[in-house]
């Protein structure tokens, strides 16, 4: 059984040294740890950093590619190394490194395919008072949209099984956080999480430039990946709404018309002819949108069977 421990980096230098003393050396039920290290493009001596430090594994990208698209090739590279549990952590040294055997416990014990290491998001200090609500809001987002449990849905700490990584496909390419955990529970993998503490902040965090950029593009991401699996539903409550509107403004015509014996109020069939037209419209996109989604549920199985033909 294979271990891989992959590390996204960018500007590292003077905190891998500090994550990759940290990692565990043995595990039980594991045969052999391996470490990947992902440059993300960096302009410092990451490469050197990790070379010192008798890292196995080392992945360049000329340029900055973002933290979904690092994401994206090392689990593509751990697949290639023929890991049977990846492990995906931070280069800060956030995430304390003796939580990786509880990681991959319930994966050992075929419990889960899929392990997030949670934080006790109240207890962090470095955390804003709003930033702590904007997490709670987004954890429970994600969780109605996905219909799983994890309470920290933005940790970056976590385990995936070989099978799971070889179905999750990462379109976003901002983070990979919240999409894989909506695709695990949408794909029924099972998922699973534990209680985590943090270390000390090391660094300021790169992906969280600013909050209102920041909850503009993860609900981008949310609604773009709920969309993708859910389209008629979507659309077609999209569609009553307007039919629904639409119905209230000719009842209100006739109202008019017959009851109140008075002529005009033809704006109100016009209206209502248009959100009759847009109801219709929607409900049409969702149908088209259904037919995608099934056309695309068949595109992921036939590139997980290549994966898993091809171990790669």
């Amino acid at each position: 059984m294979k271990l891989i421990i992959q590390i996204p980096c960018y500007n590292e230098e003077d905190t891998l040294g500090v994550t990759l003393k940290d990692l565990p050396k043995k595990i039980p039920g594991i045969d052999s740890i391996e470490i990947l290290v992902i440059n993300d493009g960096s302009t410092d001596k990451t490469s050197l950093a990790a070379r010192n430090c008798g890292v196995g594994h080392t992945l360049e990208l000329p340029k900055r590619k973002g933290l979904a698209e690092v994401f994206r090739v090392g689990i593509r590279k751990s697949l290639k190394l023929g890991a049977d549990i990846i492990v995906n952590t931070d280069a800060d040294n956030q995430y304390p490194g003796k939580y990786i055997e509880e990681l991959v416990k319930p994966i050992l014990e075929k419990k889960a395919e899929m392990v997030i290491g949670c934080r006790n998001i109240h207890a962090i200090k470095e955390f804003s008072l709003l930033k702590k609500l904007l997490q709670r809001l987004g954890s429970y987002v994600v969780r109605r949209f996905s219909g799983t449990n994890i309470p920290d849905v933005t940790s970056g700490f976590r385990a995936y099984s070989r099978d799971a990584a070889m179905r999750l496909n990462i379109f976003s390419s901002y983070t990979y956080t919240l999409e894989t955990i909506i695709q695990a529970g949408r794909q029924n993998i099972p998922l699973s999480y534990i209680n985590i503490e943090v270390n000390a902040k090391l660094r300021e965090s790169r992906l969280i430039k600013n909050i209102p950029s920041y909850i503009i593009k993860s609900t981008a991401t949310i609604v773009r990946i709920y969309l993708m699996y859910e389209p008629l539903k979507t659309f077609f409550k999209i569609g009553l709404t307007f039919m629904a509107l639409g119905s209230f403004l000719i009842l209100r015509f006739f109202y008019f018309y017959f009851i109140s014996h008075r002529s005009g109020h033809a704006q109100s069939l016009i209206i209502a002819s248009l959100f009759m037209l847009m109801g219709f419209g929607a409900v049409l996109l969702g149908m088209l949108g259904d037919i995608i989604s099934a056309n695309r549920k068949l595109n992921e199985e036939t590139l997980y069977l290549i994966k898993k033909h091809n171990a790669f």
